[in-house]
């Protein structure tokens, strides 16, 4: 199989503004693929903006909206799988809205879509209803694919699952903010090393309401090395996601072969 080339947006585009979100995502979608992407990654409810109160439920849409079909348009007229962050009615529950990411193949169609199951503080617990699936996977290129939000790659379980159902590379939507830079700069290399697998990181940037992201998105390999790192500007980054090197890696480390799962009950 040959490398999946990915790019990375890192942007917080305009917050409550969907039409000029989706213009911007548009733009990083045609220059990404111009230079051989095939899938675009982009921040966690990047659609509406993250810091937006009340305004999640008014821009709230099912998976298969409105924005869901114009996304599948720019994917299909660039030829490239497109991940971005919204937030997520469910038509049949009234009021439930999820913290959703949803991946659309180079085809237009829809791949999968996952909700944040880990909420993080009181913003998000006011106006999300934690999601209940915890590993949501697809196909792109021979490469599996996985998908987390944000808060849910800093549970080591949550990673862990997914590297036992064969995630090849984990998708990881964020508004990562000051002072939790840690977790870009160190946790995102050591949950790739730990658990085999390529991770992209893809974060907000600059200030939004009482938050202050800081950007620093990246993609880090099997073996914990970050192919590459954003700043703490509006960027477009890409890196190949490798299937011979991590084949590779894989077997020379043991971590996933050496688990003794009979001692770890208590975990649960």
């Amino acid at each position: 199989m040959s490398p999946l080339h990915t790019a990375l947006l890192q942007s917080s585009g305009r917050p409550g503004d969907v039409a000029h979100n989706l213009r911007v995502l548009a733009d990083a979608a045609r220059t990404a693929a111009a230079t051989g992407a095939r899938l675009l990654a982009c921040p966690e409810l990047f659609l509406t903006g993250y810091a937006i109160g009340g305004d999640v439920h008014r821009l709230a849409e099912p998976a298969d909206g409105d924005s869901a079909r114009a996304v599948g348009r720019i994917a299909a007229e660039h030829g490239i799988a497109v991940l971005y962050g919204y937030p997520e009615r469910d038509p049949e529950a009234d009021g439930t809205v999820y913290n959703a990411a949803q991946l659309i193949g180079p085809d237009g169609t829809a791949l999968a879509n996952y909700r944040k199951t880990h909420l993080f503080g009181c913003f998000e617990r006011e106006w999300f209803t934690p999601g209940e699936r915890a590993v949501v996977q697809a196909e792109l290129d021979g490469i599996r694919i996985g998908l987390l939000i944000c808060y849910d790659v800093e549970f080591p379980e949550n990673v862990r699952a997914h590297a036992l159902a064969g995630t090849d590379l984990l998708l990881v939507p964020t508004a990562q903010m000051h002072p939790f830079q840690i977790v870009p700069e160190q946790v995102i290399p050591v949950r790739a090393f730990e658990n085999q697998m390529y991770v992209a990181y893809v974060n907000r940037v600059g200030a939004e309401g009482e938050f202050e992201f800081v950007g620093l998105s990246c993609l880090a390999g099997p073996d914990g090395v970050v192919r590459t790192r954003a700043g703490r500007s509006e960027q477009l980054v890409q890196a190949a996601v490798d299937p011979a090197f991590l084949k590779e890696a894989r077997e020379n480390n043991p971590y996933l072969h050496d688990r003794r799962p009979e001692l770890y009950t208590d975990l649960v």
